[in-house]
């Protein structure tokens, strides 16, 4: 399927609800970006679908600080709030130092953020003199959002965090986990919102929950093809699923826990290791402010396990190294911990593995 993005005006002149509403761009972690057009109908579904998993009213107000050039800003939280009538705050750049002013000032009731951005303002939280209670819940999206983290968020802010997983593909939001009283599940996305949720295996069979795999959806809010990429097209979808090159794994209660990206998956001597679990054991150390685990050529093993931290306190390569032993198996223990500044990631928040293993691959 070629999809070119002409819009077709109908005799009244103005679009239709099957006309391109959006073209927005898959983040690229893996592979180049790729051109997705979003149909008017797409993008309102999505949006009131999200409203109502979120019980969102014309008394919510949101505080925008993700950009409004991808699905997680622009239908995730600013067009869900308008769809329900509440009020979007759009400030003009995320500022950690102003958040809770602004917050405070506008009556705002809920975010939703990426990891990173979260991590900031909890590490900024005291200094910053943020609130303790206020917040009807929080929301994380685009990226794995650490256990460990997760519980100081609800802890320090008094609030809820609800986890998410969007797809530009299916127009933003495709999981996430509810608001209380039903069931929060750290280390999940939640359940399946507005689309179908599946996990397959290499030959595409579908497999029985608990059995790890592929992660396939399917339903109204998914695109009908990338923009002008028939060979892409073709390759995303098996037996009308969408093919999404994450991993993951759904429970008996049909919630999701992501494992990593096919492509991202280190394959060291056979064993496959997501890098998501290795990141989340060295974020529950109380030195660790971010971390990346990523493969590396090894001549022995294929693949070997290296990671790189951001520290917030006192540690080295060493003890990190043997706290992992304490929780993993040695082969998934990085052989290498490097400790950086910053860590690469895209304007989504997602960390860029790829560079991380093309920078330090030269030095396995």
């Amino acid at each position: 399927m070629a999809i070119i993005g002409r819009v077709v005006r109908g005799s009244s002149g103005y679009p239709g609800s099957n006309d391109f509403a959006l073209l927005l761009h898959t983040s690229g972690t893996t592979s180049r970006p790729k051109g997705v057009p979003l149909t008017h109908t797409t993008v309102l579904r999505s949006a009131l679908d999200i409203a109502s998993h979120y019980a969102l009213t014309s008394a919510d107000r949101s505080l925008v600080v993700m950009p409004l050039f991808h699905g997680h800003g622009l239908i995730g939280v600013a067009l869900a709030t308008l769809a329900s009538g509440g009020t979007a705050i759009v400030p003009a750049r995320f500022s950690a130092s102003r958040f809770w002013g602004l917050f405070r000032k506008h009556g705002a009731t809920w975010y939703s953020a990426v990891p990173t951005i979260h991590e900031v303002l909890l590490e900024r939280a005291d200094r910053d003199r943020a609130p303790d209670r206020g917040a009807r819940f929080l929301r994380s999206c685009s990226a794995a959002l650490a256990p460990a983290v997760l519980a100081d968020l609800e802890k320090r802010f008094g609030a809820p965090v609800l986890q998410a997983y969007g797809l530009t593909e299916a127009a933003h939001q495709v999981a996430s986990n509810p608001l209380p009283p039903r069931p929060r599940k750290p280390g999940t996305v939640g359940f399946a919102t507005g689309v179908e949720i599946a996990i397959i295996d290499e030959t595409g069979r579908h497999l029985p929950p608990n059995r790890p795999g592929e992660v396939v959806v399917r339903g109204p809010d998914v695109m009908r093809g990338y923009r002008n990429d028939p060979e892409a097209t073709a390759a995303a979808f098996i037996n009308g699923w969408l093919r999404t090159e994450d991993t993951g794994v759904l429970d008996d209660d049909g919630y999701l826990a992501l494992t990593g990206r096919i492509k991202e998956l280190i394959n060291r001597g056979g064993e496959k290791i997501a890098p998501s679990e290795i990141d989340d054991v060295l974020l529950a150390h109380p030195a660790v402010a971010e971390a990346a685990a990523f493969g590396v050529p090894d001549t022995k093993y294929g693949e070997e396990v290296w990671a790189v931290v951001v520290l917030k306190g006192d540690s080295d390569a060493e003890r990190l190294q043997a706290f992992c032993r304490t929780h993993l198996a040695d082969f998934k223990v990085p052989k290498v911990i490097r400790i950086v500044s910053s860590i690469p990631k895209n304007e989504t928040g997602k960390v860029e593995r790829r560079e991380l293993a093309a920078r330090f691959s030269q030095q396995s």
